[in-house]
């Protein structure tokens, strides 16, 4: 009896049709943004150990490297002294960006069990939430750049002209930003936390080896050269030691001026700070659009 009345309520009526939905989601792709922006803002802020444990650690950093290199960035007498100052900047992209994908990966991993199940359920696109977890870290990660830019320029003595401070700190920003969307990325790619760890600091440590400073772009042989230009730390280093020194006309103890010294040893010009700009901005969004494509294809849940 019960199989023969499914069986009737199985068939559609005259004047009725298969239910139908015109879109895939509840609602627009902008009020899904919209939402995945707002829970990620709650969670963070209702995090307030991740958020300090990144600060005290730039500002520690800062500090540190401020008093190390200090006065560095208005040195420029020798070789020595634009090496060191190029160094700071370098060691300051390397520090910062490791503790940046170390950081974000514990939480990253965390929320991973949620999505999956509202991935599942079909709450919003892929996309939404890649959109809602990068916009969130954006006022941490802009607060961090700001304290360091602040604190650093200051004790390393660059040069107080706005267009070169709004330069250190737009690559800064970004050095930071696409640092953070690679942990992302690596937990999503990565079955494990432990995995992702691993994977980072593989990556992590081809972008420092081919960043341009242990081995400068001129000197790196031309079949390994196009290391230099994937690595997204080469292009970081080139923007900010190019925009502080590769206009200054200061004559060296070699008879060589800064801006030649710049040129003919890291390869940098001052001319191409514009572009080495927009790559960096590339990077970032390149970096969020494989993390959004990332977690609609990958899915490690055991069930």
């Amino acid at each position: 009896k019960n199989k023969a009345l499914l069986k009737e309520l199985s068939q559609l009526g005259q004047n009725s049709n298969d239910l139908h939905f015109k879109t895939r989601r509840s609602q627009p792709f902008s009020v899904q943004c919209a939402a995945c922006l707002w829970r990620q803002t709650l969670s963070l802020y209702r995090n307030p150990s991740y958020s300090a444990v990144r600060l005290l650690f730039i500002i520690l950093i800062a500090l540190i490297l401020g008093d190390l290199y200090s006065g560095v960035g208005s040195k420029r007498s020798k070789e020595e002294d634009i090496l060191d100052a190029v160094g700071s900047m370098f060691t300051a992209i390397t520090f910062l960006g490791v503790q940046n994908v170390t950081t974000v990966q514990p939480l990253a991993s965390f929320e991973m069990s949620f999505f999956y199940r509202e991935k599942a359920a079909g709450l919003y696109s892929p996309f939404a939430y890649a959109f809602g977890q990068i916009v969130g870290e954006l006022p941490y990660i802009l607060l961090q750049t700001l304290i360091y830019s602040v604190i650093v320029y200051a004790m390393m003595g660059f040069e107080w002209k706005t267009e070169k401070f709004f330069w250190f700190f737009f690559f800064m920003l970004f050095a930071l930003l696409y640092s953070t969307i690679l942990g992302m990325l690596t937990v999503i790619v990565t079955p494990n936390e432990q995995v992702a760890g691993l994977t980072s600091s593989v990556v992590l440590t081809i972008w420092v080896l081919f960043s341009g400073f242990i081995i400068p772009k001129t000197r790196i042989s031309v079949y390994w050269r196009w290391c230099y230009y994937a690595t997204p730390y080469g292009w970081s280093l080139n923007g900010l030691a190019a925009s502080q020194f590769g206009d200054v006309r200061t004559e060296l103890d070699n008879q060589q001026t800064v801006e030649e010294f710049m040129r003919s040893y890291f390869g940098y010009s001052h001319g191409s700070v514009g572009y080495v700009a927009a790559i960096n901005a590339a990077i970032a969004l390149l970096f969020g659009a494989c993390y959004g494509f990332a977690i609609n294809i990958f899915n490690f849940q055991k069930r």
